[in-house]
């Protein structure tokens, strides 16, 4: 700890308190999962309020990502050092794609509103989460005499990138198949080929990565609530998809995980 921030000051106990929410959030988060989807994308319904463009929202509802997460860093005793340096580029890199070209994207696409409801709840779970994130690599985070720490950071970066490519990739294939004014269609090629959801999968799959790279109850934190919150909705698109298109469905396909779910 630095001499500002001595052991069990009231910042340091207020972030344990964070950190705690963020991960203890994850199971009733995945019990309402089971239950009850938010009504945004193929989940859309009405009786939720208010709703704008669905671009717009998504750029809004990510944003603390980066915004928070750059300012929160910045304050952090580490924040010149080359190890938290890397994890901060690794973070933005999935949101700054999140928050600025995935929106760009679907602005020229026939997507449904979004519930300014549900914006609101994901705006405040995001700025949580960058300053969770963003506090642990920058200040708690200890590095002094880990010898360990780039070959994690490896190892997790590989297994992120392996993640994001899936993701953006399972994306595009979306956003394409809605740019085409003709509802929603199978989609098909690359991951989709073994799940239903492969946007799902990617995702988990970089946060799985990061927890490898950050080595934190944090980092895990956040890949358990992520994991929490896609793959009850995984099961719910997946059981959408089996009612809508019933025989043309590809048998084979799981849910989110491939063989298993």
């Amino acid at each position: 700890m630095s001499p500002s921030t001595p052991p069990n000051s009231p910042e340091e106990s207020f972030y344990n308190t964070c950190v705690i929410l963020l991960t203890i959030i994850a199971l009733p988060t995945y019990l309402i999962g089971r239950f009850l989807q938010a009504p945004y994308g193929r989940h859309t319904r009405t009786g939720w309020g208010p709703t704008l463009p669905s671009w717009r929202s998504w750029f809004l509802m990510e944003s603390p990502s980066v915004f928070s997460t750059l300012l929160i860093y910045s304050l952090g005793r580490n924040a010149a050092s080359p190890k938290p340096l890397s994890l901060l580029a690794v973070f933005l890199l999935h949101y700054l794609h999140r928050t600025f070209i995935y929106p760009l994207r679907l602005r020229t696409t026939a997507v449904a509103p979004f519930p300014v409801s549900i914006l609101l709840i994901g705006f405040s779970f995001n700025f949580l989460n960058s300053y969770v994130q963003a506090r642990w690599i920058s200040h708690y985070g200890d590095y002094s005499d880990d010898r360990w720490f780039w070959w994690r950071f490896g190892l997790g970066a590989v297994v992120f990138a392996v993640g994001m490519v899936m993701n953006v990739t399972a994306d595009a294939v979306l956003v394409g198949l809605k740019k085409k004014g003709e509802g929603y269609k199978v989609p098909e090629g690359g991951v989709f080929e073994w799940v239903s959801c492969g946007n799902y999968l990617g995702e988990m799959v970089e946060w799985f990565g990061w927890g490898i790279m950050t080595w934190s109850w944090a980092g895990f934190g956040f890949f358990f609530y992520t994991s929490a919150y896609l793959l009850p909705r995984a099961r719910a698109s997946h059981k959408w998809y089996l009612d809508k298109f019933k025989e043309d469905y590809p048998k084979h396909r799981k849910a989110v995980i491939p063989f298993l779910y």
